[in-house]
């Protein structure tokens, strides 16, 4: 996080084309206070910023090296001030240092990613180069062959934008359900028997876990697994199927009625006896940005 200054304004600016979706529209925002605020301490929190911690072999894609050199693809990771929340915020209910903790985040909302937090630090990520990486989400593929692109393209006859939105907009939950890209009306279409419905939930889960795998062999183990975000904190019927996935390899005891009645608080869901704690707690991205503004604005 940074005192916006000329040099951070225009640096932001030129690296649009790294986040077209949202570095424009932040500008905007940006100046608008400027204009009515002139005198006022102006802060950037970039939600990247978290990953910057991972090495080299974990955020390279295997391409030729001068796509990164030259136009800086590599994996950068989103979702940064909810991954550092709650991993903070785990450890303190753990009362544990976290300096001692291997944490696996899991910040499941219509957009989704996981990160893997070794002694506080990220050291890995499942966005990538953008918010499309990763876990499959609500309207989002996350990760898939990138040969299926040029595919559809032949067959289909559209554009490489056409079907990067249809990626991005028209798939995930949406796509495979044909129902919605709200996690709440795939959870009733579940209890209603719906097949397409527990095949989008399968899927959804069987990503997680995956993930969630990696992260445990990289790290060499895992203390908590942590839930956040709208789907994370709010859909029970999740959070089992993520874990029922992985208990057995990694002896989770997980407690199945207070994981039911839990929703949107701070909970430890594991029994006495579970080797990995899993943990719902609800993020807080709001008091992240304003403690780091506060610390900026006192130096």
């Amino acid at each position: 996080s940074v005192i916006i200054d000329e040099d951070v304004e225009q640096t932001i600016e030129s690296l649009s084309d790294l986040a077209p979706l949202h570095n424009p529209a932040n500008l905007i925002g940006y100046r608008a206070f400027k204009k009515e605020l002139p005198n006022v301490t102006h802060v950037a929190v970039f939600d990247t910023a978290f990953h910057q911690t991972m090495r080299p072999d974990i955020y390279l894609y295997p391409i030729p090296r001068e796509f990164y050199t030259k136009y800086k693809v590599r994996r950068y990771g989103f979702h940064g001030t909810s991954h550092y929340y709650v991993s903070q915020r785990v450890a303190e209910l753990m009362g544990v240092s976290i300096n001692t903790l291997n944490i696996i985040t899991c910040h499941l909302g219509n957009g989704a990613s996981l990160c893997a937090v070794s002694k506080g630090f990220s050291v890995n990520t499942s966005m990538g180069f953008t918010p499309l990486a990763g876990i499959m989400m609500g309207t989002r593929s996350g990760d898939i062959d990138p040969a299926i692109l040029t595919f559809i393209m032949d067959k289909t006859g559209q554009t490489a934008q056409q079907v990067m939105d249809i990626l991005n907009k028209k798939s995930g939950m949406l796509g495979v359900s044909e129902i919605s890209s709200d996690a709440r009306d795939i959870e009733k279409a579940v209890g209603e028997g719906d097949v397409n419905a527990r095949l989008t939930r399968d899927l959804y889960a069987n990503r997680i876990a995956h993930t969630i795998g990696s992260y445990f062999v990289q790290m060499g183990g895992v203390d908590a697994i942590v839930f956040t975000g709208g789907v994370g904190e709010n859909d029970f019927g999740v959070r089992y199927d993520v874990i029922s996935r992985v208990a057995k390899a990694l002896s989770v005891e997980m407690d199945i009625e207070k994981n039911r009645v839990t929703r949107g608080k701070e909970a430890l869901l594991t029994k006495p006896n579970s080797k990995v704690q899993v943990w719902l707690v609800p993020t807080n991205e709001e008091l992240v940005i304003a403690q780091d503004t506060l610390t900026l604005i006192k130096q």
